[in-house]
């Protein structure tokens, strides 16, 4: 009988809603406004710094596309979407820490802050990443009984 009763539960939470509405929203509105009002802020110090920091922008664009392309087959519940959801949130993870590591996009951080900036984006891309490989509502919404597709 409980187990009936953990399954009609269970069934109940699919879909994209909840916590994955959140990731989507923050994959597809806030990260590429976040990555546009960085952007715009160093522009200026292009000619200065030079193509340093115009791969670097490149990068981060490259990985707020990878975000949005992820965002978007999260909500479109496609097969892929979580493997390609964790690899944004990773490729996310390693660009932040790469500029707050390096020289090459311009901070006014104050000395010493630079490891909480990088405790508050590990924390931050930790969370998601254990909330996409452990959520019942990921697993029934992407495969179906919990199983992957095709095993």
């Amino acid at each position: 009988m409980r187990v009936s009763q953990e399954g009609r539960r269970d069934a109940g939470r699919t879909g994209v809603r909840g916590w994955l509405l959140v990731l989507c929203l923050l994959l597809l509105v806030w990260n590429p406004l976040s990555f546009g009002l960085a952007a715009s802020g160093v522009l200026a110090a292009l000619p200065l710094r030079g193509l340093p920091l115009a791969m670097v922008l490149v990068g981060r664009l490259l990985v707020t596309a990878l975000g949005i392309a992820s965002g978007l087959a999260l909500l479109a519940r496609r097969p892929a979407a979580v493997t390609l959801a964790l690899i944004a949130l990773i490729a996310s993870a390693a660009a932040d820490l790469f500029v707050y590591l390096t020289p090459y996009w311009p901070s006014n951080r104050l000395p010493g802050d630079t490891v909480w900036y990088i405790a508050g984006s590990a924390l931050y891309h930790a969370a998601w990443l254990l909330y996409l490989v452990r959520s019942t509502r990921v697993r029934n919404t992407y495969h179906g009984n919990g199983h992957e597709p095709g095993s």
